[in-house]
Parts: structure tokens; C-alpha cells; sequence
């Protein structure tokens, strides 16, 4: 061999086997340590799903994902599983595997349970307990309200500079990134065929999953679905406003709760306007001193007693209601308690600002932002925002592409399942999704608020999620459907 033949030799070796060295293939790695303790008689695989933390570095470092298979009950499982993530962002999954007993999906076929990168099992978690704190200080009557923007912009420049010290790229936590996370371990895995079951923010995971990789998707499931073209700050306050207008509007179409709480809309709206202008002073102890704090409520902090409910509270919101209105504030008070608690870790705080900051801040206007702080007297300097301008800007993401906030199309089929009174993803939202689902069902739960599928006191919409998954081209009509009823309003 001549020398030119020779060297031509060794960069065409160079070139094949960099190749072989520089590609990284996601693995999946079993472990017998898990999150959580599972109990006696579930058959599941634990372990860690590990793939580029940024895969347009192949040569970067990469990051684990704890995930659970947990084995069907049935004799004879289907072969296509339901792969499940929950919402937030920042929210783990892992909590769910203490609760495989409840969960029907089992009864068919095997369950996958995902956990998105950045959040609490994850390694990393990308934690922010400067934010925790930040929020702690923020709530406490003693806190300086003009020293507000400072507070947080300094718990994000802190929560970021650690986490970037440590190594991380906080730019390679979207749902983008999520989504391929779940499509490298379909295909390490040797899935051919799956389901998901999404809910809240993973529903936008769903929706890039069936966008992006279609190919393996047998069906989905978003309960209280995101879509990707909404701007969910722009829309907050007046999602608020209208869901705690149509619940109290249904308890004056109702003879009893109508009689015990004439106009109770109408007065409430207003005491909302009063004591925005006028604070509700409220006393209470702290029971760490023993000492009287004074709060000073006004009517963005007094609605809570409608967004804190959850399903089950739904039949005693106008009863609650009423109470304020009798100057009757021991529910507030009881409420306030929780600011005295020591503040969390902020876990999964600073994936949810990646996410939020990457794909919601950038396609919001800060006008409309503005003006919606502003526009409703009843509950006037409510910010919509999830996160300041500034937080985002010191954050500093990058921007993700405008096709991740336009409206997907799909064939695959799709249930969409909502709450009647969610005012986090209302019910016209999914309504606007099934123009461009074309194999889509959507069913609306009277009288239940954010993520029916998880309404323990009632599993219908569980079932109703898993008789699709059974048969995803019928509309699901479970029994118990017909035995809901809008809600009996608690009046004494």
C-alpha cells in the first residue's frame, strides 16, 4: 500500500469508527433500589431510562429516568400498554406506584409510569428551594410587598446559578425533550404499540408525542388537555372568573341552595370589589410563637375558597361562600394556617420554569398580561402570569419553535375528558381540540373540577379512560356516567 493509499486508509477508519463513539444509544438500566415501596403481590421492573440530557450533543452528559412497568392482573394481557405521566410541569409521577391496587388500567394490560426529566426522582432534579423560600417569605404579614420583584428575581438568579454550577442545561428541559424521552424508551423497550394516558401539562406531551412520533400510538387519553395554542396565562383570570360564575349561577337555578344563598353571585362578586379596595383583616395565631399576625385579604386572595376546592369540596363551595359573606372566617383562617409551615424544597420548581419560560412566556403579550392584572374589579391586581417577565428573562431558556404553540391534526384516536367547573383547562378548550381530532370523543364530568382520573371518591372517569383504551374507535358509555348529577349544594 502507498503512503497516500495508506492515509486515505486511516481517515476512512477514523471516520467509521468516530461514528461508532461519538452516537449515544439511550439504555435502559433495571435497579432494585426504587422511589417508592410497592406493595406485596404487584409484579413491576424498576429502573432508569438514561438518554442525552441535550441530543444535539452527542458528546454531552446525559441524565436518568426513573420509570416502573408494572405487570397487568390479567391471566391474558393485551400487548399494547398505557404509558402514563402526570401534569405540572415539575409534578413526579413516581407517587402514583404506591396506588397500583386503584388503578383499572391493570385489569387489561400493562402500565408504564414515566417520570419527566427534572422533576423530583429524576437525576437530576433540577430543585428550586430558594423559590420555596422566596414564596414563603412572600406569604408571611410581615412581608414588605414592595420588595416583591427583587425577592423572586433573586431565587431564580440563585436557583439557576447553582443548578448551572452542578452542570445542568436548563434549556434541555421542554416537552419536546419529554417526548423523545418517551419515544427512546418505547423503542428500547421493543414497545411496537402503546396508549398514553396524559393529563393537565402532559397532555401537551401527548400532543408532540402524536405530532412527532406518531407511529407507535395506538390511542391517548387527555384528561383536563392543555393544547399547545393556548396562551394559559393570557386566559387565567377570566378562566377563573367565568368557572366561579357558572358554579354559582347553577346554585341559583337550584331551589335550595337558591333559597339558602339568594344572589349569592352577584354578592360575592361584589364583596370581592369591597374588599379589594378595603382589605378583609383577618387575625391569626402563629403556632410557632403563640403570637396574633395580622393578614390584610383582598379579593384576589378571598377566591381562593373556589380555586383551593378540589371535586369533592365542589357541593360545599356556596356554604363556604356564604360563611364570608356572614363575616363567619373561620374556613379563611384555617386556610391561612398553611402559611406558618416550613417552606418545601421547591422540587421540580426549576424544570417547570424551564418549560414555562422556553414555551409559554415567549408567545404571551405582555399587554394583554397587563391589562387582564387590571381589568377585573373583583379580583384587580391578580397577575395571570405563572411567571414575572423578569423571573423568565433571568431564566434566560431559549425560545422553543413557533410550531410548538400551533393546534396539532390527527387521526389517532383521542379522548378528551374535562371537569365541569375547571377553571385551570376549562371545558372550551378541549371542545376547540376536537375540531382538528378527527378521531377524537369528549366527555364532560358534572359538577368535577381539574383531573377527573384522579377523583378517587369516584373512579368513573377512570373507567370511562379505560374502556377506551379497550375500544378506542366507540365513544365510552360506562354505567356510572348516568349516576352523576350536577351537585347537590350543601345549604346547613
Amino acid at each position: 500500500m502507498n503512503q497516500l493509499n495508506f492515509v486515505l486508509a486511516i481517515l476512512l477508519c477514523i471516520n467509521c469508527f468516530g461514528q461508532t463513539k461519538t452516537t449515544f444509544e439511550p439504555k435502559f438500566k433495571e435497579s432494585k433500589k426504587t422511589t417508592h415501596k410497592i406493595k406485596k403481590g404487584q409484579q413491576y421492573t424498576f429502573g432508569y431510562l438514561e438518554v442525552l440530557e441535550n441530543r444535539q450533543n452527542p458528546k454531552g452528559g446525559t441524565i436518568k429516568i426513573p420509570v416502573y412497568i408494572f405487570k397487568s392482573r390479567s391471566d391474558n394481557p393485551k400487548p399494547d400498554p398505557v404509558l402514563y405521566t402526570v401534569g405540572g410541569p415539575g409534578y413526579t409521577s413516581m407517587r402514583a406506584s404506591q396506588y397500583m391496587a386503584y388503578y383499572r388500567y391493570l385489569d387489561d394490560r400493562d402500565l408504564i409510569l414515566f417520570e419527566q426529566r427534572g422533576t423530583q426522582y429524576a437525576k437530576p432534579s433540577l430543585d428550586c428551594p430558594e423559590c420555596s423560600e422566596a414564596i414563603s417569605l412572600y406569604n408571611h404579614p410581615d412581608f414588605d410587598e414592595t420588595k416583591t420583584d427583587s425577592l423572586f428575581q433573586k431565587a431564580a438568579r440563585d436557583c439557576k446559578e447553582r443548578l448551572e454550577k452542578d452542570g445542568n442545561d436548563l434549556s434541555s428541559y421542554t416537552t419536546n425533550d419529554i417526548a423523545a424521552d418517551i419515544n427512546d424508551l418505547m423503542s428500547v423497550l421493543e414497545i411496537e404499540e402503546y396508549n398514553l394516558l396524559t393529563m393537565s401539562y402532559s397532555t401537551k406531551i401527548g400532543q408532540v408525542l402524536i405530532r412527532d412520533y406518531p407511529d407507535k400510538i395506538r390511542s391517548i387519553v387527555m384528561d383536563s388537555p392543555l393544547p399547545l395554542e393556548v396562551s394559559f396565562d393570557e386566559e387565567s383570570v377570566n378562566n377563573l372568573l367565568e368557572t366561579v360564575n357558572k358554579l354559582l349561577a347553577d346554585c341559583e337555578t337550584d331551589t335550595d341552595c337558591n333559597t339558602a344563598f339568594p344572589n349569592i353571585k352577584s354578592r360575592f362578586i361584589k364583596y370581592l370589589e369591597d374588599k379589594t379596595n378595603n382589605p378583609l383583616e383577618v387575625k391569626v395565631e402563629n403556632p410557632e410563637n403563640g403570637k396574633l399576625e395580622t393578614f390584610y385579604l383582598k379579593g384576589a386572595d378571598l377566591i381562593n375558597v373556589f380555586s383551593s376546592a378540589r371535586t369533592g369540596d365542589v357541593p360545599n363551595i356556596p356554604f363556604e361562600i356564604n360563611k364570608i359573606l356572614n363575616n363567619d372566617l373561620s374556613s379563611v383562617k384555617q386556610q391561612l394556617q398553611s402559611v406558618f409551615q416550613k417552606p418545601g424544597g421547591g422540587i421540580g420548581t426549576g424544570m417547570r420554569l424551564s418549560v414555562w419560560c422556553a414555551e409559554e412566556y415567549p408567545f404571551n403579550s405582555q399587554e394583554v398580561i397587563t391589562t387582564e392584572t387590571t381589568k377585573y374589579p373583583s379580583v384587580e391586581g391578580l397577575s395571570p402570569a405563572t411567571y414575572d417577565k423578569e423571573v423568565c428573562e433571568i431564566w434566560g431558556v431559549k425560545k422553543v419553535a413557533d410550531i410548538e404553540n400551533m393546534a396539532i391534526k390527527s387521526d389517532i384516536p383521542v379522548l378528551l375528558i374535562s371537569g365541569e367547573y375547571d377553571e385551570l383547562t376549562p371545558v372550551k378548550w378541549a371542545e376547540s381540540m376536537t375540531k382538528n381530532l378527527s378521531n377524537s370523543f369528549h366527555l364532560i364530568f358534572k359538577g368535577w373540577k381539574h383531573g377527573p382520573t384522579t377523583n378517587w371518591g369516584n373512579p368513573c372517569a377512570m373507567q370511562a379512560a379505560n374502556d377506551f383504551f379497550n375500544n378506542p374507535l366507540a365513544e365510552p358509555k360506562p354505567n356510572c356516567m348516568e349516576e352523576i348529577e350536577s351537585p347537590a349544594f350543601k345549604t346547613e
